[in-house]
């Protein structure tokens, strides 16, 4: 089954703390901020995510585009992100298909229940990307724990070069 999961931009960086002071004085920083969290959760849970910033605050034609390889839907001008996502439930909903909706706006809680789709909160969003980071932080100490050691004393930057290098990074 595939999953998408939509994401009420404008109302996730209101109900996060961190991106909520920082839109404060530089929104576009708080957007990408919220796009790159979100393209680490695609990867981490497999979801499409596509996440979306209504026209209050960009006037302009409705614009899409791909970041960190994330859908990023710019509303056209009067058209609520609500709208948007009600709209691409409706349309995306089939049998092979779970909609997801992030969105702490109680309204539209209730409008993606009615087309079969799931919420999640803004609050317990922010939660499931704290607890999978930690996860994730976790993994990360257990290889490397299980890594061979160096007899050689290399700093680590070059053994950072080396592993690089052994992944076919340059």
């Amino acid at each position: 089954m595939q999953h998408i999961f939509l994401v009420d931009g404008y109302n996730v960086i209101g109900a996060w703390p961190e991106l909520s002071r920082l839109k404060d004085y530089d929104l576009e920083a708080a957007r990408n901020t919220l796009v790159e969290w979100m393209a680490e959760y695609q990867s981490y849970t497999g979801y499409r995510v596509v996440v979306v910033f209504d026209a209050q605050y960009v006037r302009s034609s409705q614009r899409k585009m791909i970041q960190h390889k994330v859908e990023v839907v710019y509303t056209k001008e009067d058209e609520t992100a609500d709208e948007y996502i009600e709209r691409k439930a409706i349309e995306w909903k089939n049998a092979k298909t779970q909609i997801i909706v992030a969105t702490s706006d109680y309204t539209e809680q209730w409008a993606i229940f009615g087309q079969g789709a799931l919420r999640l909160s803004s609050r317990e969003l922010l939660f499931e990307l704290q607890e999978m980071t930690k996860s994730t932080s976790r993994k990360i100490q257990r290889i490397q724990e299980k890594m061979p050691k160096s007899k050689l004393n290399l700093d680590s930057e070059t053994l950072k070069q080396l592993e690089m290098w052994r992944r076919g990074q340059k």
